[in-house]
């Protein structure tokens, strides 16, 4: 039976900043920002919008009454959670109307938490091949004004709906996984920026890339130019591209060529967002759907997902025939030009509103044009509505 994804959608929010203007505030060198990190712009968040929200907005693209009447599971990946308690799929169902004889669940493991919600998937679709799963990757990615980390930043919400008989891409049968107790990358209790050891959180993420993927070879005997494109957890896109030049050391040239160019088509709408932590192996793998005009039905992707602390797996999926249907009704290249720029001062006002806490929150969402929206929070229990 194959099983794998059917629909995607993603979600983000109406406001950027521009990169260079945002290097020039920061007296820093535009290139660095351009090249050096691989970012053009960076989403911003209104203080209306949270984990939950972004997911609402994604996953309302892509579920009908019929899907919602066949969902069984609701997984939702966050290291943007909203509660320490209950989970931010309770508040998703809550907020889509879902059925009542639903399991929801959240999963936290920094960025890998979307690809965790895919495994689990697949096993509870084994099980009930006649239900679907709606699998959530929704974070915002913070670090602090005026950080190393800062131009890292950015939010969104990918949801991926898994079936049996899947119309975009079925997964095949070998995961390989590697995990250790790293102090990359954290986020203490009650903090809302996260801490960061860049240099040796880039070195892990390499490192296990290599030990994922040479697992995969070992394990399924498949080589390089069996891959029509590899994609990569892109927490900044010059990271992917690291990842990519140490697979391809060696490798022919024609295969070089082609996978590199497949990657230019993958991160297209990464270096227009910024970090989506658990979502942004999944907008990737949305952006090459939507921009390379050489995929086949029947081609290999390979998948890399890292998340800190650390967690890396390698997957592959096949690409299905007619996937390129299920994508026509999603048009986040329409959805980025429409956005609005800001100024770097504004950027900053809604930096700082967006992690307010507090018992009672009023906030006022009438300039927010998505559908789902975060209202406030009464008795310390937040409160979310559409208009």
């Amino acid at each position: 039976m194959k099983v794998g994804i059917d629909k995607i959608g993603f979600f983000t929010s109406d406001l950027y900043i521009d990169m260079v203007k945002l290097a020039k505030q920061r007296q820093e060198d535009p290139n660095k920002y351009l090249i050096g990190i691989g970012q053009k712009e960076m989403a911003v968040i209104r203080p209306t919008q949270d984990a939950v929200s972004l997911a609402a907005n994604a996953a309302a693209q892509i579920l009908t009454e019929k899907d919602c009447a066949k969902l069984g599971l609701v997984v939702f990946g966050t290291e943007s959670g909203v509660d320490n308690s209950k989970s931010a799929a309770a508040y998703l169902a809550g907020l889509l109307q879902l059925p009542k004889n639903l399991r929801v669940v959240e999963i936290k493991q920094a960025c890998y938490g979307a690809t965790a919600g895919l495994d689990f998937a697949q096993g509870y679709i084994m099980l009930h091949p006649q239900e679907k799963v709606l699998v959530i990757g929704a974070d915002i990615a913070r670090y602090g004004l005026n950080t190393p980390g800062e131009p890292t930043q950015g939010g969104g919400a990918v949801a991926m709906l898994v079936t049996a008989a899947p119309r975009i891409i079925a997964f095949e049968n070998v995961n390989t996984a590697a995990a250790c107790d790293a102090g990359d990358f954290w986020r203490p209790l009650g903090e809302t920026e996260a801490r960061v050891a860049g240099k040796f959180s880039n070195n892990l993420y390499l490192d296990l890339l290599q030990q994922v993927w040479q697992e995969y070879i070992k394990q399924t005997g498949a080589k390089l130019e069996d891959f029509a494109a590899l994609l990569f957890h892109l927490p900044y896109t010059k990271l992917g591209l690291k990842g990519l030049r140490s697979l391809t050391t060696g490798a022919d040239a024609t295969t070089s060529v082609r996978l590199f160019k497949q990657f230019e088509a993958a991160r297209m709408y990464n270096c227009q967002v910024g970090n989506l932590y658990t979502g942004s192996l999944y907008l990737s793998f949305l952006s090459l759907l939507k921009n390379s005009l050489e995929l086949q039905a029947g081609q290999r992707i390979g998948f890399y997902s890292y998340g800190s602390g650390a967690q890396a797996e390698f997957f592959s999926g096949l690409l299905q025939p007619g996937f390129e249907r299920q994508l026509v009704q999603i048009n986040p290249a329409e959805q980025l030009a429409e956005r609005h720029e800001i100024s770097i001062t504004a950027y900053e006002q809604l930096y700082r509103q967006q992690a307010v806490q507090a018992a009672e929150l009023k906030l006022d969402f009438a300039n927010d044009p998505a559908k789902y929206v975060f209202a406030g929070i009464h008795e310390n229990q937040r409160s979310y509505t559409t208009h």
